[in-house]
């Protein structure tokens, strides 16, 4: 199977999830991993099966991932599998970190799943974990979002931990899974 493994990334974290999921895809395939950046839209038509990865901004994928998938025709013929870094905690602790998330990274998926009706694609699955954010978004969060002292250090500690070993190990196992979707 000819895969593509491709992803935005301003800090890094999304990159470390790519290098993950493309090193399993390159067992047994022809995988790339490719930066997005200079990615045409006509060539994903070139592969079987596409992992999308993109860095969670404003509540959604990053505005030039945006504007790319915007212009996917309609009826492609590869498969589709996305993923997303976020500097939120996963809805699944609290309802606290439920309503962080829903308000830091809910979109992302959720435009993932539009696009599987809207493109007729056919998508496979969604993959997302933590990542430390950049200092600019950092300070944003303690400005904006988490201002409370005790909890801006709970997350903090938290955060920086991210991606870790699990999320690596998580990536690959998203990987397998989509793959015996294929």
């Amino acid at each position: 199977m000819k895969i593509l493994v491709t992803y935005f990334s301003k800090t890094g974290n999304t990159k470390r999830i790519a290098e993950a999921i493309h090193e399993i895809t390159s067992q047994n395939n022809d995988s790339t991993l490719k930066n997005f950046k200079g990615l045409k839209v006509k060539e994903l038509n070139d592969y079987d099966l596409v992992f999308f990865g993109s860095a969670c901004h404003h509540a959604n994928l990053a505005p030039p991932v945006l504007k790319f998938i915007k212009k996917i025709p309609g009826s492609p013929v590869f498969k589709l599998a996305g993923f997303v870094t976020h500097s939120t905690y996963p809805p699944e602790g609290s309802d606290r970190h439920a309503e962080l998330f829903e308000q830091w990274a809910g979109k992302c998926e959720k435009t993932f799943e539009r696009l599987q009706n809207e493109k007729e694609i056919d998508y496979k699955g969604f993959f997302r974990c933590m990542g430390v954010p950049s200092k600019p978004i950092e300070r944003f969060i303690h400005a904006k979002i988490i201002t409370e002292e005790g909890e801006w250090e709970e997350y903090l500690e938290e955060v920086v931990k991210h991606p870790n070993e699990t999320d690596i190990e998580n990536a690959k196992e998203f990987a397998k899974e989509i793959l015996e979707r294929c």
